[in-house]
C-alpha cells in the first residue's frame, strides 16, 4: 500500500526537474534576438510549449511511466501558467477562462508539430511556426522559419538518442538555439512585431 502511494507521488518530482529545463532553454535569449521570436507574453509561451513538446514527444512511448511523467509535466506547465496570471493580475474568475484556452492552445500546437514532423518536407511545419511562435509577427522572414524547423528537427533526433529511462528521471539535455548564419547576421533587420497581447 505504502510503496504504490509513492509510485503515485514520484512522477512529480521528476516532472518539475524536465519542465525547469524546458523554461530555461525557452529563456535562451538567442531565440528572440537572433531568430525574431517576439519577446511577449505571447512568445515566451509559444517557446515554453515548443519544448514542453519535444519532451512529451520523445515521452509518448507505451511506457507507463513515462506517460505519468508526460502528463505530470503537463500539469504542471498548466498550474505554472495559472501561477503567472495571477501575478500579472488577471482576475481570479478570470484564470480558469484562460488556462481552458491555453489547454486547448498547447493541444493544437502538440497536434500541429507532430503533423508536421510526419509531413514530407517543411511546408506544414512552416505553416504551424507562423501560426503560433510568430502569430504576433507581421513578416516573417524565410530564413527564421527554416531555422526553427531545424532546431525542432535536430532537437527530436537528439532527445530520441537520450535513453527513455533518463528522460523519465527527470533529466533532459537540449542543444544550443540554431546558429546566426554570417550572410543572415549581415541582412535586413527582423520584422516588427504586430504588438503584445493582452
Amino acid at each position: 500500500m505504502l510503496n504504490r502511494l509513492f509510485q503515485r507521488k514520484r512522477p512529480r518530482s521528476e516532472a518539475l526537474d524536465l519542465y525547469e529545463a524546458v523554461v530555461a532553454q525557452a529563456r535562451r535569449p538567442e531565440f528572440y534576438t537572433d531568430w525574431g521570436v517576439p519577446d511577449t507574453i505571447d512568445g515566451r509561451f509559444e517557446m515554453i510549449a515548443l519544448h514542453a513538446f519535444l519532451v512529451m514527444h520523445r515521452l509518448k512511448t507505451k511506457s507507463t511511466a513515462a506517460d505519468a511523467v508526460s502528463q505530470e509535466m503537463f500539469d504542471t506547465l498548466i498550474s505554472d501558467m495559472d501561477r503567472s496570471l495571477r501575478e500579472i493580475g488577471i482576475g481570479d474568475l478570470s484564470v480558469p477562462k484562460h488556462i481552458k484556452k491555453m489547454a486547448k492552445g498547447l493541444y493544437g500546437r502538440i497536434v500541429s508539430y507532430e503533423k508536421g514532423l510526419e509531413a514530407q518536407g517543411d511546408a506544414v511545419l512552416f505553416a504551424a511556426f507562423d501560426r503560433n511562435l510568430y502569430g504576433t509577427v507581421m513578416e516573417v522572414p524565410d530564413e527564421h522559419l527554416a531555422a526553427m524547423c531545424g532546431y525542432l528537427r535536430r532537437e527530436v533526433a537528439a532527445l530520441a538518442a537520450q535513453p527513455l529511462e533518463q528522460l523519465v528521471a527527470g533529466r533532459v539535455q537540449f542543444g544550443p538555439p540554431p546558429v546566426v548564419p554570417e550572410t543572415l547576421a549581415t541582412s535586413s533587420p527582423t520584422a516588427s512585431n504586430r504588438g503584445d497581447a493582452p
